[in-house]
């Protein structure tokens, strides 16, 4: 019977969220919950399984690991796309992969987004860890009206575009800038389209929603933080890469700048991480997209691609294998 391993299942829903008996007349299935400590733990926990379910870009999956997996037949990750698996070195070890679809379109990260401003503008951590210590208003500052203030978006596409007009709606200002954006795509958000540096000097917050590629990597570098306003908030539910971690942790430490962070370099976040006690700094653990409704969905699809190679015929594929 083939094995199949569902990972990074952190929160320990996938067996609950979809149907997955189809699956089970043919192959064994076994949960991880934890992340793997090291490529060599992957390998040799993955080196008899047929079939790996990624929750996506979570466990990298480099060429050299699938290379030490010889019975690896199928990789499916859930989301459309997956920059931490190695497609080209799947196709060339004979590794079909599928994806899941991601629909129906969903604004959650976006929602987090705003959560995250509204949390790090108000010090409701803060106050919630106050309260908690015995403690009232003690040690909690006065928070930011965010109406009247300026967002700087970076990255206005369907989640950028989509906090653009949440901002708009408790009436913020709103600029926003990327390398690609249009006057009739920032008319259409509500934004106010500006240079790069216009939007990090004049914004309050500032929120990053792109596509981490070579050529988006460190958008917000060491000098682009340089020019933001002493206490500004730094957003990020896209990806760590996006962003000079090291100088942006050195602007917290400082106390001049504020960071609300949903992604990291390493994930889960390592126990001895600076970042788990930075101050001026409102943390959460990767949940951008992590809601019900999104989790069925890419487990339910999971199955069906499961399913579907199984039978001889898999769907959802993003290389051919002859």
């Amino acid at each position: 019977m083939k094995r199949i391993a569902i990972l990074d299942d952190w929160q320990s829903i996938a067996e609950g969220a979809a149907d997955w008996s189809a699956v089970r007349t043919k192959a064994q299935i076994v949960f991880f919950n934890e992340a793997f400590a090291s490529e060599d733990q992957a390998a040799e926990k993955l080196a008899d399984f047929d079939a790996v379910v990624a929750m996506r870009e979570r466990t990298q999956f480099p060429e050299r690991l699938i290379a030490r997996l010889p019975r690896l037949k199928l990789l499916s990750f859930t989301g459309p796309r997956n920059a931490a698996i190695d497609i080209p070195g799947c196709t060339k070890h004979g590794v079909q992969v599928c994806f899941t679809t991601g629909k129906p379109a969903t604004f959650a990260t976006a929602e987090l987004a705003l959560g995250l401003m509204i949390s790090a503008t108000r010090h409701l951590a803060l106050g919630d860890a106050e309260i908690r210590a015995g403690r009232f208003q003690e040690n909690t500052p006065p928070g930011l009206e965010l109406m009247g203030c300026t967002l700087g978006v970076i990255g206005v596409g369907k989640l950028g575009g989509k906090l653009a007009k949440f901002a708009n709606a408790i009436g913020m200002n709103v600029l926003g800038w990327s390398q690609n954006l249009t006057e009739a795509a920032a008319a259409d958000a509500g934004v106010q389209m500006v240079s790069k540096d216009e939007l990090l000097a004049r914004s309050d917050v500032v929120s990053l929603h792109l596509v981490l590629s070579d050529r988006s990597r460190h958008t917000l570098g060491a000098s682009d933080l340089a020019k933001m306003k002493d206490g500004a908030v730094v957003i990020n539910t896209s990806r760590a890469g996006l962003i000079d971690y090291a100088a942006l942790l050195a602007e917290v430490q400082k106390r001049r700048l504020v960071a609300a962070l949903d992604v990291f370099e390493i994930e889960p976040l390592p126990a001895n991480d600076p970042w788990r006690t930075a101050p001026n700094t409102v943390l959460s653990p990767h949940l951008g997209y992590v809601t019900r409704a999104n989790m069925v969905g890419h487990y339910r699809e999971s199955a069906e691609n499961l399913a579907a190679w199984l039978d001889g015929a898999p769907i959802r594929m993003m290389n051919e294998i002859k």
